[in-house]
């Protein structure tokens, strides 16, 4: 029913670092955090691969990254539901050994090189989503049973302490492990179950990260102004009447601000004025009025201090 969503942390993560200088201290922050966050994508795409070679013997949909919204927002690995019951899996790739620890609940990773890693326990993750959903199915008048487990993207990572009563997985153990799940009880019927999944579409939302110099003080002295050719990727494109040019390969692109522009707001911050815009692309006052009427985005104040600003939600950039 859903697939993946981009990253819009890990793009922001990327394009922060193409704009900084090379030998900046922040960049060996902002590589481990993209590690971090390629590795977690890759083990729920690991989960969303054994998901798809496996045909259930009854009705189900299936939802990757789900965002939604209850007493509080929260977002969940996978979904899978059925007319009977709801699974909940929550996916991670880490290396080293793993120590799940109840008292109190963290995750311990100990790396082969020693390093020692301290995370929220998954498993509070877990019953945090489970208790979540189960208060937003409830204000839909659903009573849907609600199942959870731990899924380690390889069979490779090792276990040191296991959780205590979680259920902990391998991709190719999923699909037994809901299959063997009760369907005993009350059922959804077909209304209510086709309902529910058109309202969890309906109902998600992308989360969308702070940008990448407010979360890491990071001076806008310290980003490259300038276009970024689509094709090449390199920062620097000449504006010519009615299009960009790229110095390197040659290629005109008569869009290419906007890219730069959704840079600006996942990199720097969530508005952008005129000189802002001027500054950063590299343009004259006139060309950042049209560039910035033409985005269709939202704004406050009159025109000499009206301030733009993004709603990713609404996506202008596509």
């Amino acid at each position: 029913m859903k697939e993946r969503s981009d990253s819009l942390t890990l793009k922001g993560l990327i394009y922060a670092q193409s704009r900084l200088a090379a030998n900046h201290p922040i960049v060996p922050v902002l590589q481990a955090k993209q590690s971090a966050i390629e590795a977690g994508i890759g083990g729920e795409q690991r989960v969303t691969e054994a998901l798809q070679k496996y045909r259930f013997p009854f009705k189900n949909n299936i939802f990757h990254d789900l965002s939604l919204s209850s007493d509080t927002n929260f977002q969940m690995d996978h979904l899978i539901k059925t007319p009977h019951f709801g699974v909940i899996l929550e996916t991670k790739n880490m290396s080293g050994s793993l120590e799940f620890r109840e008292n109190p609940p963290q995750l311990v990773q100990k790396k082969d090189d020693g390093q020692i890693n301290y995370y929220e326990s998954p498993v509070v993750q877990l019953e945090r989503n489970i208790e979540l959903l189960t208060a937003w199915l409830s204000q839909r008048n659903i009573d849907l049973p609600l199942y959870g487990a731990i899924v380690l993207a390889y069979p490779k990572q090792h276990v040191e302490i296991p959780p205590a009563t979680t259920k902990l997985l391998f991709p190719n153990l999923i699909p037994p492990f809901i299959k063997d799940l009760s369907q005993q009880g009350t059922k959804l019927d077909t209304s209510t179950f086709n309902r529910l999944s058109s309202d969890l579409l309906k109902s998600h939302r992308t989360f969308i990260p702070k940008p990448v110099c407010e979360s890491y003080q990071i001076g806008l002295n310290h980003i490259q102004p300038g276009v970024r050719c689509g094709t090449c990727g390199k920062i620097g494109m000449d504006k010519l009447p009615r299009t960009w040019h790229c110095p390197i390969c040659k290629v005109n692109d008569h869009l290419a601000h906007r890219g730069s522009l959704a840079e600006w707001f996942l990199v720097v911050k969530r508005t952008i004025t005129n000189r802002e815009c001027r500054e950063f692309l590299g343009v004259d006052i006139h060309t950042a009025t049209r560039i910035l009427s033409s985005m269709q985005l939202k704004y406050k104040g009159t025109f000499r201090n009206r301030i733009y600003y993004i709603n990713f939600h609404e996506d202008p950039f596509k």
